[in-house]
């Protein structure tokens, strides 16, 4: 007989192994949907690293929890956790059953649901839950979980999801993400300084660079000239001074002086 179960509802459980399988329907804008399990001690916290059972770790090191390859179900996929409940270590007080969105959030996952099946047998699933996620805004989900009452495990639908993925699932039941979380930081390099500005081009009412060769311009201080080159005198131009001989410059010898006194004298 098959249980449809409702949100915080529990069904108790004959089988000694099941197998809790992930089923939703994929499509244009659905995220893909990933199966993961922690195994979780008396204080509600996985033991160590190992006890997360996920895509990149999907076997647990006791081999009695692990994850299946992805299947298509005729227009449905399927991800599925098998977990031998009768073989596990006593310290192991649960085993929490949870999904994971990659390319968006659950509010896109269209059909999601958990089916739990008697690991020994192909037939009809022992219990049958739809996971809806509260707000839409979920990445990771905790759709069941598997634990312990007596001698005998018991199996609770729970629809509890989380805004951070994988990883704010992992941290909440104890798992170290460091390694995921330095990935996640952007890079603190800083980033190159930008090139100066080119100057302005050299133009009425602005200093001029003191490399510039430039042609003196009225009204403002002009750079030092070049060091001085042997060249022929300028050619006489209209408005400039011309040169005077060396021969002009050479005294007079009959050359004298006015005689000194009253320039005009009366006869």
């Amino acid at each position: 007989m098959t249980h449809t179960m409702m949100k915080g509802s529990n069904v108790p459980l004959d089988a000694t192994a099941v197998r809790a399988v992930l089923r939703w329907t994929p499509g244009s804008g659905v995220p893909d949907v990933d199966a993961s399990a922690l195994l979780l001690g008396p204080g509600g916290r996985v033991r160590s690293d190992e006890d997360f059972v996920f895509y990149n770790q999907p076997r647990h090191p006791s081999g009695l929890v692990r994850r299946l390859p992805k299947k298509r179900d005729g227009e449905r996929l399927t991800d599925t956790v098998e977990a031998d409940l009768a073989a596990l270590d006593a310290g192991v007080d649960q085993v929490v059953i949870a999904a994971s969105s990659d390319g968006g959030t659950f509010e896109h996952v269209r059909d999601l649901r958990i089916l739990l099946h008697d690991a020994s047998v192909d037939g009809e699933p022992l219990a049958v839950f739809d996971v809806r996620p509260e707000t839409g805004e979920e990445t990771a989900i905790i759709c069941g979980e598997l634990y312990r009452r007596g001698d005998g495990w018991k199996f609770r639908a729970v629809a509890q999801g989380y805004p951070t993925g994988l990883v704010g699932l992992a941290t909440a039941f104890g798992i170290s993400v460091d390694e995921a979380e330095a990935a996640a930081e952007p890079s603190s390099a800083p980033e190159p300084p930008a090139a100066p500005p080119a100057p302005p081009a050299p133009g009425y009412g602005y200093p001029q660079p003191d490399d510039a060769v430039t042609r003196p311009a009225y009204g403002y201080p002009h750079n030092a000239p070049p060091p001085p080159q042997t060249a022929p005198a300028p050619a006489a131009g209209y408005g400039y001074p011309q040169p005077a001989a060396a021969a002009a410059h050479a005294p007079d010898p009959n050359f004298r002086l006015p005689p000194m006194g009253p320039q005009f004298l009366r006869r």
